[in-house]
């Protein structure tokens, strides 16, 4: 049976023990009820209809309002204690203005509603992506409206950057700017673009992409520390840049040649290398030589000049020694270089006859013929010695006939 039923009024809830209405309890009636229940819990003594409860029985109601007030008080301040980590800033609002930034460690401040503490996270490296959109640190999808630049020499690239950067001030980074993270894009595509379009296509293409990656840099992070919005750019590279998908063809034949251009010059290079030394080398022997002649011709003609100064010296001391000596190393000099045949009487006379057999041996067979038993000589004797030497008579002759 249901405790509303007819019939069980000793079960009305409203402490009503009697039957006979079944009407709804009367509200007055129910405030008392609870009155009472919470004078009990606190000390006072329910029970009964009296409407002006005992002094004692409100002073200790009263004890025990002070007692939940000031636990909840407790509370209340307790829920201002905060703990800032070692990578986070805690930015402090009162009554929703800045107050200041609380640094990594325990803190306290006046709970809700009076401040407010924003942790924001400063070691944290976020990344922007221009003309690009990665996923899992690979490039995903492209993006042209980003990615097509023009550059100075009116040409244009299809250009992907990265950037990497962080926070370096909490209260700049949440109250300067309303979207920080979006105007940091919005200024590094405009930075990349102003670079590019300072720059030829060719210097974007080859040489120039850590140069534009540097300067891109450079350019952000003034853009980010005039508008303060308290972020800091750690790095910023180059992905990829080539020209539009048109004409990728054309320039892939513009940089085989320019390959082929480099490779001839590397080969003009090491060719000059090695035979640049090798003559430099050859010239400097040469240059020995010809010192080393110069020394050997100078020297020699010196010990000449010195040894005619001797001569000279003696020549004018003993004329005739001095003359006889000269013929005899000249005649010496002379001899020794050739060949020849002496024939000489025994009788005594001077008179010698020279045959140049030396001629007659290098004409070969065609040389006249010389008979020795028919020649006439200028004196008489019985018999003939004849003796090859070393020296030619015939210059001997002409050197004596010179004397």
């Amino acid at each position: 049976m249901a405790w509303n039923e007819p019939g069980s009024g000793d079960k009305d809830p409203w402490g009503k023990r009697g039957g006979g209405n079944d009407g709804p309890p009367d509200l007055d009636e129910v405030v008392k009820n609870l009155q009472r229940k919470f004078a009990g819990m606190f000390g006072g003594k329910g029970g009964g209809n009296n409407t002006q409860p005992p002094e004692g029985n409100n002073k200790a109601g009263s004890i025990g309002a002070g007692l939940i007030a000031a636990i909840i008080l407790l509370v209340w301040l307790l829920s201002g204690i905060y703990i800032v980590e070692p990578a986070e800033r805690g930015v402090v609002l009162r009554f929703g203005q800045y107050s200041h930034t609380a640094m990594p460690g325990p803190h306290w401040h006046f709970p809700y509603p009076i401040d407010k503490v924003e942790v924001v996270d400063v070691a944290k490296i976020r990344s922007v992506e221009i003309g690009y959109r990665s996923a899992g640190g690979r490039p995903e999808s492209n993006v042209l409206s980003e990615s097509l630049m023009l550059t100075n020499d009116e040409n244009i690239v299809d250009l992907k950057i990265a950037g990497q950067y962080r926070i370096n001030d909490a209260a700049q980074y949440l109250f300067n700017v309303r979207t920080p993270d979006t105007i940091l894009r919005q200024m590094m595509e405009s930075a990349v673009r102003e670079v590019v379009g300072q720059s030829t296509m060719d210097f974007v293409l080859t040489e120039g992409r850590s140069e534009v990656a540097t300067r891109t840099e450079q350019r952000l992070q003034a853009m980010l520390d005039a508008h303060a919005t308290g972020l800091t750019v750690t790095s910023v590279s180059m992905q990829d840049v080539q020209p539009p998908e048109q004409v990728q063809s054309a320039f892939a034949d513009v940089v085989k040649a320019r390959e082929d251009e480099v490779r001839q010059k590397n080969e003009a290079e090491a060719y000059a290398n090695d035979i640049i030394p090798r003559a430099r080398g050859q010239a400097f022997r040469d240059i020995q030589e010809a010192e080393a002649y110069k020394s050997q011709v100078v020297a020699k003609a010196n010990g000449e000049a010195s040894r005619f100064v001797q001569v000279m010296t003696e020549y004018e001391k003993a004329p005739l020694i001095t003359q006889e000596r000269l013929y005899i190393d000249a005649m010496e000099s002379v001899y020794s270089r050739s060949q020849k045949v002496m024939v000489d009487i025994d009788s005594g006379g001077n008179n010698v006859l020279y045959l140049p057999l030396d001629r007659m041996r290098s004409s070969g067979g065609n040389a006249p013929r010389v008979d020795l038993n028919n020649l006439n000589y200028p004196t008489t004797g019985n018999s003939t010695n004849t003796s090859t030497t070393s020296s030619s008579a015939q210059d001997g002759s002409r050197s004596r006939g010179g004397r």
